[in-house]
């Protein structure tokens, strides 16, 4: 029993949970932004966004395909919105604080070890570097 209380008190584990709590809270921001604004705008410009009524009869079947295709344009615009809402301004961010952190180590081009970059002798291999 010891072991799995200091299972669950590991930072993974709760990490983890914490994130499950906000990305279900974060799923039902972006249901609604998808429903509320993305589906109303598109049915202003191209009809009706319910699919729902689309089906192929084959004999005394109904196929009903028209709940697939909600789905999956449902899928895409959730898919968008987490790319350009979130995915695009992290990597941007994360790209601009990667570029204002500069190396302060070069290569021996001997040994390949990290060296200062204003050192003039390796301290590896002690190669002469130019």
């Amino acid at each position: 029993m010891n072991g799995f209380k200091k299972f669950l008190m590991q930072g993974n584990v709760i990490d983890l949970a914490v994130a499950v709590v906000i990305g279900a809270a974060f799923t039902s921001i972006v249901q609604s932004f998808v429903a509320d604004l993305l589906t109303p705008l598109i049915s202003a410009f191209g009809g009706l966004p319910d699919f729902s009524s689309l089906k192929v009869t084959v004999g005394r079947s109904n196929f009903m395909y028209g709940h697939f295709v909600n789905a999956v344009i449902s899928f895409l615009m959730v898919a968008a919105v987490v790319y350009f809402l979130v995915v695009r301004p992290y990597t941007h961010v994360r790209d601009r604080a990667a570029a204002k952190v500069e190396s302060k180590t070069r290569d021996c081009p001997e040994c390949l070890s990290a060296i200062p970059k204003a050192a003039s002798r390796c301290a590896f291999c002690t190669a002469q570097v130019a």
